[in-house]
């Protein structure tokens, strides 16, 4: 006993779904603008938290004796480099066209 096979096609109504859904090539294009959107959103957090870490340091570094010498040098380090990288990071956000 062999099961029988039935060939079926499409009807008229799906042809129209399909015409209207959007090509590969447009939906391609959003994602890809919808991940560059969330890729600013990320690095705007990156750029939050470093300056809160950067104001923590500054704290630290200007605690005076209440933290250890090495500690406090350290956190000198941390404002410095983060001015630095500041910097860096908004030259490439310029750079690529991604400044807010």
């Amino acid at each position: 006993m062999s099961a029988s096979l039935a060939i079926v096609s499409n009807p008229p109504e799906a042809e129209n779904t399909a015409k209207s859904v959007e090509s590969l090539t447009d939906r391609i294009k959003r994602l890809q603008d919808e991940a560059r959107g969330m890729a600013r959103e990320h690095i705007k957090q990156l750029e939050q938290s470093m300056h809160e870490v950067a104001r923590l340091a500054a704290e630290v570094a200007d605690g005076g004796d209440a933290y250890p010498v090495g500690v406090r040098e350290m956190a000198r380090t941390l404002v410095t480099d983060y001015e630095a990288r500041q910097l860096s990071l908004q030259a490439i956000l310029h750079r690529s066209g991604n400044v807010h």
